[in-house]
C-alpha cells in the first residue's frame, strides 16, 4: 500500500525534528559511534511512527538501542514541544535498527574478496 501525501509530510517533519532532538539531547553520538535517523514511517492514522536508526561505528548496537529506548519519553516530550502546532496528536514512537549500512559494507567486502581471489583473465581478441 502506498503512503499518502499527509503521511509523507508528517514523516518528513518528524525526521527533521528528530535530527534536532537527537543533537540537543546528545544522542547523536553514543559510545564513540554516530547515530542518525535514516527514515521515519508513519501509519495512515498518524498515530504511530516507526523511526529507523542507523548506527555507525557503535561497539554494541543492542546497548545503544536500549539507551535510546530508555530515553524515549524524553525524546517524545521534546518532539511534542516542537511539533505541537503542526500535529493534533503526537504519534507513539517505535525505534528500529536500520542495518542497511552494515549490509552495504558487507556486500562491498564480498565483492572486493571476489575480485582479489579470482585472477583477472586477460583475453586477447581473436584474430579474424
Amino acid at each position: 500500500m502506498e503512503e499518502g501525501k499527509r503521511q509523507r509530510q508528517v514523516a518528513g517533519v518528524l525526521q527533521e525534528e528528530f535530527n534536532d532532538v537527537f543533537q540537543r539531547l546528545g544522542l547523536n553520538m553514543i559510545d564513540g559511534g554516530m547515530v542518525s535517523i535514516s527514515s521515519v514511517k508513519v501509519t495512515p492514522d498518524l498515530l504511530e511512527a516507526r523511526v529507523y536508526l542507523s548506527l555507525f561505528k557503535v561497539a554494541d548496537t543492542t546497548v545503544a538501542m536500549k539507551k535510546i529506548e530508555d530515553r524515549a519519553w524524553e525524546i517524545k516530550k521534546e518532539l511534542a514541544n516542537r511539533v505541537k502546532n503542526q500535529l493534533r496528536r503526537i504519534p507513539v514512537l517505535h525505534f528500529y535498527l536500520d542495518d542497511t549500512l552494515d549490509y552495504v559494507f558487507k556486500m562491498e567486502e564480498l565483492l572486493k574478496s571476489i575480485s582479489t581471489s579470482t585472477p583477472s583473465a586477460t583475453t586477447t581478441p581473436a584474430a579474424p
